[in-house]
């Protein structure tokens, strides 16, 4: 992916923070969704998307919660790198390994 992004002259190296915040949310939201469907499959009621607390009231698993804030910050990235169709269209971006010529110097220099 990164590639890619960076081919369209839409990541450069002092994206570094950025991209690696975006992984770690796709990561937090890949590790919540696997645990939920694990639960899921003992839980044929809810799916895994309910608990029950130690006094017994079913509140929603704390999963959930954590999967979609992770899903929310992945997107608002996928925005800011062009990863939608929306971000698309309001983006001018190269043909794939055009760049500009300071992209072509950094791939030259570092052999990408």
């Amino acid at each position: 992916m990164a590639r890619e992004l960076f081919d369209l002259g839409l990541l450069t190296r002092i994206d570094r923070a950025a991209l690696a915040a975006y992984c770690m949310a796709y990561e937090r939201w890949v590790l919540a969704e696997r645990a939920l469907a694990k639960m899921a499959e003992r839980d044929m009621l809810t799916g895994g998307l309910m608990i029950k607390t130690t006094n017994g009231n079913a509140i929603q698993n704390p999963l959930v919660g954590t999967a979609n804030k992770a899903m929310l910050i992945m997107v608002r990235f996928c925005t800011e790198f062009g990863m939608t169709p929306a971000a698309r269209a309001g983006i001018e971006a190269g043909k794939p390994g055009e760049g500009d010529g300071k992209q072509r110097d950094v791939r030259q220099k570092y052999g990408f």
